[in-house]
């Protein structure tokens, strides 16, 4: 193998797939990258067994095609902290050489034959998403989702998919993000009956991978593995087996109570002044609406106490609901400050309800008011 390259566009791919690579394993190969240079150009793979990454890399003067298997640690940090334009490397079959201008540098390299396969997408079946809404799918309901949970299924999203729309569902079970989208659809339709939950790790590797030029994203399902594909990278993940909420019932229809439209920016600044006299005994905020006015209203014994008022347009029967004020920062920050929502809350003891005009969606439960 021997190839010349743009040292920061190796750069970044390098990074993008090396975060797949883990830091520690049994397995010491999957602490590397593999590299594979042919006349169609070079890609750049790496996976834990449980998700994997192939990306193609641009800016590479290929000479001679092969494989070599590169240290994420090491080759990561010549790229890294090289300060050359163009980087040349090759490999002799017992490493690798990597020549700057006025650097060379060679590293032992494993066998390239022992690097566990990564998937390509060739799939016949698909959906096609289009890339700004994926990322948004997923910005907008990865937060929701919960990594410590005994119950397996929490830690991913949930993708349901039909003929046109795509919905995905994030839960820890104490609040509940869902987001609609539309679709397209080659040959048939992703199982409605399979349970399709993709893991955390891997929509937040999807979304840094889907770059902000690509149009249009293949997904797929193949056996237990969710495929994703754009114009550089292809994504697989093992997906997640478990029981997951039936969100349908969680997500309460629209009425029955009152609903509210509030500015996402104010909102937002309220709720964070709110929280700063919350502590983790005492860490809910009560929403109180009334008399054209909404009045958030923290305390901790230890620290102290706020009170934070807000105009709105409401002036019916006071109303409060006390709400985890994390959980609404973390449902306004992937809003534009700009925009408005829905708040519709029905009583204290009934989850509170936040909407957006693009399909957004957001259910959090109410804490005990005697806390």
């Amino acid at each position: 193998m021997k190839i010349s390259c743009d040292r920061e566009q190796l750069l970044q791919a390098f990074q993008t797939v090396a975060s797949v690579a883990p830091a520690r394993s049994p397995k010491p190969i999957l602490q590397n990258v593999k590299l594979e240079v042919s006349e169609e150009g070079a890609v750049l793979s790496a996976t834990d067994l449980e998700v994997g990454i192939r990306y193609h890399v641009e800016g590479v003067d290929v000479q001679t095609a092969g494989v070599v298997v590169l240290s994420v640690a090491r080759f990561g940090s010549i790229l890294r902290e090289g300060t050359d334009e163009t980087l040349h490397l090759e490999s002799d079959g017992q490493g690798v050489i990597i020549r700057g201008e006025r650097s060379q540098f060679r590293l032992s390299a494993e066998d390239p034959e022992e690097f566990p396969r990564v998937p390509a997408f060739e799939e016949n079946n698909y959906h096609e998403i289009p890339a700004r809404l994926l990322r948004e799918l997923i910005r907008r309901t990865v937060f929701a989702t919960d990594n410590e949970s005994s119950r397996y299924a929490l830690g991913g999203v949930k993708l349901e998919f039909d003929q046109s729309e795509v919905t995905a569902i994030g839960t820890d079970g104490r609040r509940l993000a869902k987001m609609t989208g539309p679709i397209g659809t080659t040959g048939s339709v992703i199982d409605p009956a399979q349970a399709t939950i993709v893991p955390t790790r891997a929509m937040q590797l999807i979304e840094r991978a889907v770059s902000p030029g690509d149009t249009e994203i293949k997904v797929a399902v193949k056996g237990n593995e969710f495929l994703v594909h754009s114009a550089k990278a292809t994504i697989s993940a093992r997906l997640l087996e478990g029981r997951f909420p039936d969100w349908k019932k969680v997500f309460p229809e629209q009425g029955g109570g009152v609903s509210l439209d509030l500015a996402v920016g104010g909102t937002h600044a309220a709720v964070r002044q709110a929280a700063i006299v919350t502590s983790e005994e005492s860490r809910g905020v009560d929403f109180t609406f009334g008399d054209g006015m909404l009045v958030l209203s923290g305390k901790a014994a230890e620290v102290g106490q706020a009170r934070v008022e807000l105009p709105i347009g409401y002036d019916g029967d006071e109303l409060t609901v006390t709400l985890d004020p994390r959980f609404i920062i973390d449902f306004l920050k992937v809003l534009d400050a700009e925009k408005a929502f829905a708040f519709e809350v029905k009583d204290s003891e009934s989850a509170a309800v936040c909407r957006t005009d693009d399909g957004y969606g957001y259910v959090i439960m109410p804490l005990a008011r005697d806390r």
